[in-house]
């Protein structure tokens, strides 16, 4: 097994696309992805916890039956498994996602934002 070091400044530089996640590394089956997100996403839950860790800009984390989340650069939040919620960028943002490898994008909802096979960061 080769390691590999990651540069987040280039590995954001290498695609410009928003909400379709790329694979950055995995560990222990859970998997870092990287993605670039602006507008509203899909409600949507998984049946694994997911971390949104944000890089740059402001990402807020909304919930149907709790209080919205508003993250900012350096700010994380762990989503627990089942809990249906939608990620809401005003202007372009930057996350790290780190949640089981095979976990889909859009979770229990099949619209045209999923993505079943993530493109890799080399």
């Amino acid at each position: 097994m080769t390691v590999r070091k990651v540069d987040l400044e280039e590995a954001f530089a290498s695609f410009d696309e928003q909400w379709a996640p790329r694979v950055a590394g995995k560990a222990n089956g859970q998997a870092v992805k990287l993605a670039k997100i602006e507008g509203e996403f899909v409600w949507h839950h998984h049946d694994a916890d997911e971390l949104f860790l944000v890089r740059s800009g402001t990402v807020d984390i909304e919930f149907q039956d709790q209080p919205d989340v508003t993250l900012s650069e350096g700010e994380f939040l762990v989503v627990p498994a089942g809990v249906e919620h939608r990620p809401v960028a005003d202007e372009e943002a930057e996350l790290l996602l780190f949640e089981p490898t095979e976990t889909r994008n859009t979770g229990n909802v099949e619209d045209e934002r999923t993505r079943t096979e993530l493109d890799r960061i080399e």
